[in-house]
């Protein structure tokens, strides 16, 4: 098992990653693959609040708010229907705790700015894979920035020297902006068949190698529900299963939807240490 202490600043606050920290999925957008919330729906911020507040009872560390699908085959919401959707999920959970560590899952920047400009400062999740403007505004604001690969996939190097290579580039880009705080995404699902999936989950320990935290978002997933013959709502038992392999190979951030299966993945496993 790998054993490896990492921190992320948010804010000023230093968050301590020496024991794995799951993360909740809150997705505010009508087409989401797996448990979203209408945004049209007159009692939104209603819900919003509840799953912020089961979540965190839970044992959620941080919750991720999503306000565009990014689930293949979706039409992207416009820049302007994102941002109120994020807004009005940032009041709801503000409304339930005023301290919690907030992430919010974009790849635009303007959604970064006025979230910022409005709440503080924020982990930003960006799965575009190479976002210099992204580089560029979370480095000046210091955000904690999640660097997702999620590239075409090149027949002539292995998934994880192909994800390796491309994380040690981009690290240094972000570090040429003075960023500090960087997480891994290896982006399980994003440009990746099944196979890759799979190889990438199983050589995740040699992207140690860059001394940086790691986070793991298979949660049901088609690497899970396709590999079972099932669909995305059986998906909750192969997902623990899968991130307990994630942990044991020394993921320190579970980015789930269960959040209480995840949270008791990660207290057996601790018992292995």
């Amino acid at each position: 098992m790998v054993a490896k202490t990492y921190t992320v600043n948010v804010g000023g606050h230093l968050t301590d990653l020496s024991e794995p920290m799951v993360m909740g999925i809150v997705n505010v957008t009508p087409d989401s693959f797996h448990t979203s919330i209408d945004p049209t729906a007159t009692d939104a911020p209603l819900r919003i609040a509840h799953q912020a507040e089961q979540m965190l009872a839970d044992g959620a560390a941080i919750l991720d708010i999503g306000g565009c699908s990014t689930r293949p085959g979706s039409q992207p919401a416009t820049a302007h229907d994102e941002w109120e959707r994020v807004d009005m999920a940032m009041q709801a959970v503000r409304s339930v705790d005023s301290h919690c560590i907030i992430s919010v899952d974009t790849f635009r920047t303007e959604v970064v700015r006025r979230v910022t400009d409005k709440y503080g400062a924020v982990i930003v999740n960006d799965i575009s894979g190479g976002n210099d403007d992204m580089y560029d505004l979370t480095a000046s604001r210091g955000l904690p920035y999640i660097l997702t690969f999620n590239q075409p996939r090149r027949s002539e190097t292995s998934i994880q020297e192909q994800a390796l290579m491309f994380f040690a580039k981009h690290t240094q880009l972000l570090r040429d902006r003075g960023q500090k705080d960087i997480v891994l995404d290896p982006g399980f699902g994003f440009n990746k068949s099944a196979d890759d999936n799979f190889q990438l989950l199983a050589h995740l320990d040699t992207l140690h190698i860059l001394h940086l935290p790691l986070l793991v978002g298979i949660s049901h997933k088609r690497m899970v529900y396709e590999t079972l013959g099932t669909d995305h709502t059986q998906a909750a038992n192969g997902t623990t299963v899968l991130n307990t392999i994630a942990l044991t190979k020394g993921a320190q951030l579970l980015r789930v939807h269960d959040v209480r299966n995840a949270v008791e993945c990660v207290k057996l496993v601790s018992k292995l240490k």
